[in-house]
């Protein structure tokens, strides 16, 4: 296909295509003439994940680090997934006054370890318990024991609906899955909890 129906069917503009080949996080199409290539399915699901990148607030440096994983896949798809993760949310990676045990008992918790998450995820939960120890918030024990149960078999039911068919769609889903999905889970958490309160102590 030419440009201008790779834009059509994209829903890209034009220049921002150009923009992407430019940028190189597009590969290049197969050249016709000098002035003229043609490009395929590919290229539209590669401008599926950028988009979703862009769309979902990534700067073009994230779109870079995510395609470079895409064009050099890892020995693992955890590390596909982990870098479309992080480029989503980039984290900080310095642990300085940090104090990591806490969070590294909870991935144990959770099956794993540090070895099994994609760099500074570790220090984004260290991070994230040390703002709750500041509040003198304490999450009790029986509803921490929840969030590792249910959380370990959402993540198990996500990872069993991941695309398997390409990369491009495997971060697409990530991506998209990151961005789109957390806010429902967070709202869905909100109704939960109203739910079970007007069971447990009536409407009013």
């Amino acid at each position: 296909m030419r440009i201008s129906e790779l834009s059509a069917r994209s829903g890209v503009p034009v220049a921002t295509i150009k923009y992407y080949l430019r940028e190189r996080v597009l590969p290049e199409g197969e050249r016709t003439s000098p002035t003229q290539a043609t490009y395929g399915d590919a290229h539209l699901r590669r401008l599926g994940v950028i988009r979703a990148l862009v769309d979902s607030g990534v700067g073009i440096a994230g779109v870079r680090n995510v395609v470079a994983v895409l064009e050099n896949p890892p020995d693992h798809p955890s590390a596909l997934l982990g870098a479309a993760s992080a480029a989503v949310n980039p984290v900080d990676d310095d642990t300085a006054d940090l104090d990591l045990a806490p969070a590294l008992a909870l991935l144990e918790r959770l099956g794993g370890g540090a070895d099994d998450c994609y760099p500074g995820q570790v220090t984004a939960i260290a991070r994230a318990l040390a703002a709750l120890d500041r509040a003198g918030f304490a999450v009790p024990e029986p509803v921490l024991a929840a969030y590792v149960e249910h959380l370990g078999a959402i993540a198990d039911a996500e990872l069993s609906a991941t695309p398997t068919d390409s990369a491009e769609a495997a971060v697409r889903y990530v991506v998209l899955g990151t961005t789109l999905v957390e806010p429902l889970i967070l709202a869905l958490r909100r109704v939960a909890e109203q739910i079970a309160a007007s069971r447990r102590f009536g409407r009013d």
